[in-house]
């Protein structure tokens, strides 16, 4: 059973700032192999959640660090070659559309980053993970806004965001009327529409309402997932 340290709820959102003190406080306490977990592509309609897990090395500092999503891609691209070369470890780990199906989006979130968690050589001991606990046997510490305020959470953040939209890139190959290499599989209109003119392919998220309201038959019950994820990750951190 992990051991979780508490986060307090939070009605606003902070201006944070990214910094690497919690992992400097983890290792001044005696913890070496300090990870930083994320996912990206949870509110997508297309393909796999995506997780990267990070142990930075403090004796190779990576500049500019933030949530992947306030970064430009060309410098995400640049940040992620950095981070591979100067961690200590680093993985990435994908649940399918299929599996997201499956268990939904909130468990598929957790089993993505509990991969990507026990894929890191050396092993972590401990884990700071943005928004929810993972089931694993190692003490961590779930952030709000995480990779807003986490240096190794922002790492694995900038990992899996690349990594997503270099996959996306290549469905784009099998599936070009949809603009995946535009929109990376998100709630846009152009994607709504193709789904709409064409049907929902076979990697589309089916539990999804845009998608299942356009698949002609569909055997999922009717869930609203990114309710359902926000709902679950709250009371994981205030319960």
């Amino acid at each position: 059973m992990a051991r979780t340290a508490a986060a307090s709820p939070e009605r606003s959102r902070p201006d944070w700032k990214c910094q690497g003190t919690l992992e400097n406080e983890l290792r001044s306490r005696g913890y070496r192999l300090v990870a930083g977990a994320d996912e990206v592509g949870r509110g997508s309609l297309f393909g796999a959640v995506v997780a990267g897990a990070v142990i930075l090395s403090p004796d190779s500092p990576v500049r500019g660090l933030n949530d992947s999503k306030q970064i430009e891609p060309d410098r995400r691209e640049i940040l992620s070659e950095r981070i591979k070369e100067r961690a200590i470890a680093w993985s990435v780990a994908a649940v399918d559309a299929a599996t997201i199906d499956r268990i939904n989006i909130y468990e598929a979130s957790r089993l993505a980053m509990k991969m990507a968690v026990e894929q890191l050589r050396p092993a972590a001991e401990f884990v700071l993970v943005d928004a929810v606990p993972l089931n694993l046997p190692l003490p961590q510490q779930p952030l709000v806004q995480g990779d807003e305020r986490c240096h190794a959470i922002a790492a694995a953040s900038i990992l899996a965001k690349v990594y997503r939209d270099n996959m996306m890139r290549e469905w784009d190959r099998f599936y070009p009327e949809y603009g995946l290499a535009n929109h990376k599989g998100y709630n846009a209109p152009e994607h709504v529409a193709a789904i709409r003119r064409l049907g929902p392919t076979p990697m589309h998220r089916f539990s999804f309402e845009p998608v299942r309201r356009a698949a002609f038959h569909s055997p999922l019950a009717r869930e609203n997932q990114m309710e359902m994820f926000a709902a679950a990750a709250n009371a994981s951190l205030t319960g």
